[in-house]
């Protein structure tokens, strides 16, 4: 038995771009030819064939996959209820359904006698008619790889790195193939399958030769289009899912993901049991994922899926390491920043009051701990890391594509195209009527006119408009909420409150904007299409919806939160009556970074709750009934159609809720990046988790989804370069306006005591919050917002001055309150960092997109490769058909002359 095993499999959770080298070392030493040998990082034999599997022969009856004949597959399983009205749509559909070849099965519930299961099987003719008409690609000729040799120099490199990895512990991360054993596994190449070419394809058992989702799609792919009325309208499964007349449709699981006796000993069950022992299972959290296992059970829509999450997984480990360097080089420098040393030591600095009336004056050191937080977050590594996320942003999403490449070329989706993607049947019965010719297939297709399709595009986007104005409100609301709330806090009884009352108040805001965000997350002002088309269409819609909501109030602290407001004395208010919140004294910053902390971790956490926790608990109400009722092993006794018709439909949105909940998630960890340089360890740490998560709920708590085809992520690929593109400009806008990185370096370059010496270390910040704030005369107070208090309680006299974060002339000068000079030099230098900053990040950008091919050299020589070989196997079969037709007539010609000879 070959052993694939020397190939390693690429992690999902971990950069792998020293993997890639030694594959390619290691592949060096081979033979220059080599047979079915994988050259991608993850093209090795997939798991199933490292576990033996039980022969299903005289158990397959028992366990609920087959007819009662115990030979007939079930391929698919329709539930319906007798009690319920829509019996003739079901007798004529049905009947329509054994028109079309198909054979059924009704058995009854044995847990509601109300409940019906049809059971589908699709016989052998059937299958290959509709793979025809499906292009459906099927194995017809094993592959042979031609592998280059290494020069002598990789010779010698390769020997040294396996020395070297010799001394290294085995490998934890693969799976251990000594104590599972791999079979054979033949690679061939594809083609669309044809009956009149039937005899070209390896067909070695009929039963097996379109595998258990090939089989599912290709029935759904028939009933989608079985009409159950007469007129063009009344057609299709999913009308009659909506109205009632099937309560459920849905492929069956390949039997149990538990099993009595260890996998290592006895083998899998079935592939269903080897991808929980593999994949779910969280035990195995650090193990790399069968894609290909993934591919074959799910679809290739759902392996690409996991394979961009690993992916993305994989590539936050750099980004994790570097965001927490610069968090540590924040906290070891933190006893020689000169600012927040100022801060702490001012005792003397009296601050004027932040809200109306009710707040009193302020010590500026009474900011000391929060300047010493800002100052993790806020320090001379964040223009780095801004620079470095935005470079990452564009590496992840390169090196994706040639990644996506590799698994498209090795799933056979290379030559896959839209074009063969089913057309909507909803679709299909409204505008049948109309047709048009189809310029690529040249064949007559259902038309929908101008005038009506935008029409409906302009109602669907009113619609998303006036959702977004919703949540453009609901920021205005908790505006509001800090505005008013900030002064009710200061004049509190508990003094922990009343002494941190801005900290209350963002704390309480950040809480009640969650729950606005997930409230308006359930209206939904569409329902997604399955196709590609009106998949994309709705994905852009509800994704800008989604990110306005998620990041609204994030740009709201960001770029507007105390830039409005005005001076002491001539405050600008909300509706003439509310003054606008201010900065804490010691900044901005620590209430962009107290906003995304706090949506990140509370967001996360509450969207794995409720993948896993809701059907988990629905799952458990189930079986407690099923036990009150039948007792304790009566789901046992169950068969497979009716344990799965008891677990939780795929939600209707498909993998939607799954990407988006990650995209925005990718949003935050590289939009607000330079203000929060943790995003991308907690976006690791919660992905780990997902990727299991997502795993366990796919495999034990969901029905089985239906297996579809995809040649990539479809639209979200552009949606993160459009956030990659968006992070650059908010993080140059983060660090010029939202931070005082700006300010500080003015300061040290114009105005502090190493002005004009080219250098700006610490000791050249002396001076600087002194030089930053402003001076106000007490008496110069509006009425409405004169304090309470004289601040003689706290300071022994009545307060004369106070200081207050600007650049402004003090009381006393010719033009008292004017911006002073240093104010435009801030500005101007703002300005100039924003441009610079933007064009060099984009230059950068552009440059590596450039450098970086879209397609792997070794696939390239590869796709080529194997362009050639076919092109020559088609040759040799026609070859031999026509020699075999010429060898038959002339044995045909000498029977006839032996015949004819006296």
């Amino acid at each position: 038995m070959q052993n694939t095993m020397k190939y390693p499999k690429i992690p999902t959770y971990c950069c792998c771009m020293f993997h890639a080298c030694f594959n390619k070392l290691i592949q060096a030493s081979e033979p220059s030819f080599i047979a079915a040998a994988p050259t991608s990082l993850e093209k090795v034999a997939p798991l199933t064939d490292w576990l033996i599997f039980r022969p299903l022969q005289g158990r397959s009856k028992s366990s609920g996959l087959c007819f009662g004949d115990g030979k007939s597959r079930i391929d698919y399983i329709l539930v319906y209820r007798k009690s319920s009205s829509q019996s003739e749509k079901r007798e004529v559909f049905e009947r329509n359904i054994r028109a079309e070849g198909l054979h059924m099965e009704k058995e009854a519930s044995l847990t509601n006698s109300d409940v019906i299961f049809l059971k589908v099987h699709a016989p052998w003719d059937v299958l290959c008619r509709y793979a025809e008409l499906m292009n459906i690609r099927m194995p017809f000729r094993r592959k042979i790889f031609y592998m280059h040799r290494r020069h002598k120099f990789m010779s010698r490199m390769e020997k040294r790195i396996n020395k070297f990895r010799g001394w290294l512990p085995r490998k934890p991360m693969k799976f251990d193939n000594d104590r599972l054993p791999d079979l054979e596994e033949n690679e061939s190449f594809t083609a669309p399958f044809s009956r009149s070419r039937i005899h070209h394809f390896i067909i070695h058992n009929k039963d097996t030769f379109f595998n258990n989702a090939t089989r599912s799609r290709i029935v759904h792919h028939i009933l989608q289009r079985v009409k159950y009325e007469e007129g063009k309208n009344k057609m299709g499964l999913n009308r009659l899912l909506s109205n009632n007349s099937y309560e459920a449709a849905f492929p069956l699981h390949e039997g149990s993901y538990h099993s009595k006796n260890p996998i290592r000993t006895h083998g899998a069950e079935n592939h269903r049991h080897l991808l929980y022992e593999c994949w779910a299972w969280w035990g195995v959290w650090y193990k790399y994922q069968p894609l290909d296992l993934i591919r074959r059970y799910f679809g290739e829509k759902i392996g690409l899926y996991f394979a961009w999450l690993g992916w993305y997984t994989g590539m936050l480990f750099p980004a994790a390491l570097v965001g927490l360097l610069v968090f540590l080089y924040g906290v070891f420098t933190l006893e020689h920043c000169q600012v927040s040393k100022e801060i702490c030591q001012s005792t003397e600095v009296i601050m004027c009051p932040i809200c109306d009336q009710y707040c009193p004056y302020l010590r500026l050191s009474d900011s000391c701990i929060y300047a010493k937080v800002t100052h993790l977050f806020d320090n001379g590594a964040t223009v780095f890391f801004a620079v470095f996320m935005a470079v990452w942003a564009t590496v992840f999403l390169e090196f994706w594509k040639r990644r996506r490449a590799v698994l498209a070329y090795d799933w056979d989706l290379i030559d896959w195209e839209e074009e063969e993607d089913e057309i909507r049947p909803q679709f299909e019965a409204k505008y049948s009527k109309k047709e048009r010719m189809n310029p690529i297939s040249g064949k007559p297709e259902p038309y929908q006119a101008f005038t009506d399709k935008y029409s409906r595009l302009i109602v669907s986007a009113s619609g998303i408009f006036f959702m977004i104005l919703v949540v453009i409100a609901a920021v205005f609301g908790i505006v509001i909420y800090r505005v008013i709330t900030v002064s009710t806090f200061a004049a509190f009884g508990w003094a922990l409150i009343r002494n941190n009352s801005q900290v209350a108040t963002t704390g309480t805001a950040v809480c009640i904007n969650f729950c606005i965000i997930m409230l308006l997350n359930v209206v939904s002002p569409e329902q997604p299409r399955t196709e590609s088309e009106w998949e994309n269409s709705f994905t852009l819609k509800m994704f800008l919806f989604q990110f306005v909501n998620l990041n609204s109030s994030t740009f709201y602290i960001a770029f507007f939160l105390g830039r409005f407001t005005g001076r002491p004395g001539a405050y600008l208010r909300l509706i003439n009556r509310w003054k606008l919140e201010e900065c804490h004294p010691s900044g901005c910053l620590i209430d962009l970074c107290m906003q995304m902390g706090i949506i990140m971790v509370l967001k996360q956490t509450w969207n794995n709750f409720m993948e896993l926790g809701y059907p988990l608990i629905q799952n458990w109400w189930t079986r407690r009934k099923l036990r009150r009722e039948h007792g304790r092993n009566a789901k046992a006794g169950f068969p497979q159609w009716e344990r799965d018709y008891n677990l939780q439909p795929m939600n209707a949105y498909g993998l939607f809720d799954e990407y988006l909940e990650m995209i925005l998630q990718f949003g935050f960890t590289t939009i607000f990046v330079a203000a929060f340089p943790l995003a991308p360890l907690l976006a690791l740490l919660n992905n780990i988790i997902e990727i299991r998560l997502d795993a366990y709920k796919f495999v034990t708590q969901w029905r089985r989804p239906l297996p579809s085809q995809a040649k990539d992520i479809g639209i979200w690929y552009g949606i993160l370069e459009g956030i990659g593109i968006l992070s650059v400009i908010t993080n140059a806008f983060v660090i010029a306006v939202t931070s005082d990185f700006i300010p500080r370096l003015v300061y040290a370059y114009k105005y502090g005591p190493c002005a004009g010496q080219g250098r700006a270390g610490q000791g050249c910040m002396m001076g600087y919050v002194n030089a930053s704030l402003s001076v106000f005369r007490v008496a110069d107070f509006e009425r409405t917002s004169e304090p309470r208090t004289n601040g003689s309680e706290l300071f022994g006299e009545a307060v004369q001055y106070c200081r207050y974060r600007d650049y402004r002339e003090p009381p006393d000068s010719a033009e008292p309150y004017s911006y002073t000079l240093q104010f435009w030099h801030v500005l101007a230098a703002r300005l100039a960092f924003i441009i610079v900053f933007e064009h060099m990040v984009f230059a950068i950008k552009t440059l590596i997109a450039y450098l970086i091919p879209d397609l792997p050299k070794d696939l390239r020589d590869r796709m080529r490769r194997e362009k050639y070989l076919i092109q020559e196997m088609m040759y040799e079969a026609e070859l031999e058909r026509l020699q075999k037709e010429k060898n038959e007539k002339k044995k045909k010609t000498d029977r006839t002359h032996h015949k004819e000879w006296p």
